[in-house]
């Protein structure tokens, strides 16, 4: 009478057959419920303790005498509704979690340019840090002002800096602004990382803005982070790489060391 309802709740075909014969005729023994139901001694007896562990059934044993079964209260399937809701949340966040891959790879194949765009800290890393996989030397344009401002990123950009030395990845950075006088702190980095790291200055006055780009691997990333704001978003696409590639080389070359 209600297999169908309860079948909606989660519960397996044989769970839901069993149950519902409880529901409508009261307690039984697992052989007659077998019967009753159309399945066999064995079947119904694990239908019957998979129920039981739901809470869903309850087992009453008497001394000498075979154990009967019932079905509980039904308001306990509200218990088994709210399970499976929680459950479906947690499947739905971790969708959301590989939603921008799969859209990334979904435009790829009919040639429109992959996006990934993430916010808050975590997202900001996972932008930041994929130029680490770069089989490429990076190219980078920032503004030196705007970005040392913000606290948060001068910690994440010195974890970036240790793992980049690791890797062994080389890096241009095109700073825009004035370079600094004392420019000795500017460099005062390991002597891998001076290595790694050749670094220009546009040397004329420039807006501040809170945001750097990197170039790298047919991939073109933005990381702005401006106050609590925290955004990263990741384009990969061989012509807009090629684009930015070449005005970042442009403005590099007509800048002196």
């Amino acid at each position: 009478m209600y297999e169908k309802q309860l079948l909606s709740s989660g519960l397996t075909k044989t769970q839901a057959k069993v149950l519902d014969h409880l529901l409508e005729n009261g307690e039984n023994k697992a052989k007659d419920i077998g019967k009753a139901v159309s399945i066999p001694r064995g079947v119904a007896y694990k239908a019957l303790d998979e129920l039981l562990d739901l809470g869903l059934v309850e087992k009453i044993e008497k001394p000498r005498q075979v154990a009967r079964f019932r079905a509980a209260h039904p308001r306990k399937l509200e218990k088994l509704f709210e399970q499976k809701e929680n459950a479906l949340k947690q499947e739905k966040s971790a969708f959301s979690e590989i939603l921008p891959n799969l859209v990334s790879a979904y435009n790829l194949t009919v040639n429109r340019p992959g996006v990934k765009f993430y916010e808050g800290e975590d997202g900001f890393k996972k932008i930041l840090f994929d130029t680490l996989t770069s089989k490429t030397e990076i190219l980078m344009t920032m503004n030196r002002e705007g970005m040392k401002a913000q606290e948060k990123f001068n910690e994440i950009n010195e974890e970036y800096k240790k793992r980049r030395e690791q890797a062994g990845i080389k890096k241009k950075i095109l700073r825009t602004g004035l370079k600094p006088e004392n420019i000795a702190t500017e460099t005062a980095n390991s002597q891998k990382y001076q290595e790694l790291t050749e670094i220009r200055y546009t040397r004329k006055e420039s807006d501040l803005f809170h945001a750097s780009m990197q170039i790298y691997d047919n991939k073109v990333s933005y990381q702005i982070m401006d106050g609590e704001t925290l955004i990263g978003i990741l384009i990969e696409d061989k012509n807009i790489y090629m684009l930015h590639k070449t005005f970042f080389n442009l403005a590099w070359n007509n800048i002196a060391e």
